[in-house]
């Protein structure tokens, strides 16, 4: 018997990340540019908007840390290095 098993984007989002993740993504308002490129790039799909501007008057960007898993993908991505990727602290 052969099981094909896939996950695809956003689904694990039904699944809280617990206490496991080992890094989480900060992000500096300022250097966002509200590019969108995290929210395309997030694996998981819970990257939005904060509804908060900067002083630039844009719309920074952010993370619903119950589903994050750490991966890094966003700050390794973004252009404006507005992410950095910080050792959860719990």
């Amino acid at each position: 018997m052969k099981y094909s098993i896939q996950a695809e984007p956003s689904t694990t989002v039904r699944n809280k990340t617990g206490s496991w993740r080992v890094l989480q993504p900060i992000f500096d308002s300022e250097k966002c540019t509200a590019c969108g490129t995290c929210e395309r790039v997030c694996p998981e799909g819970i990257i939005s908007p904060s509804g908060t501007t900067n002083s630039t008057g844009k719309i920074y960007r952010q993370t619903d840390y119950n589903f994050c898993k750490g991966c890094g993908i966003c700050a390794s991505e973004c252009p404006a290095k507005a992410i950095i990727m910080k050792l959860e602290t719990n």
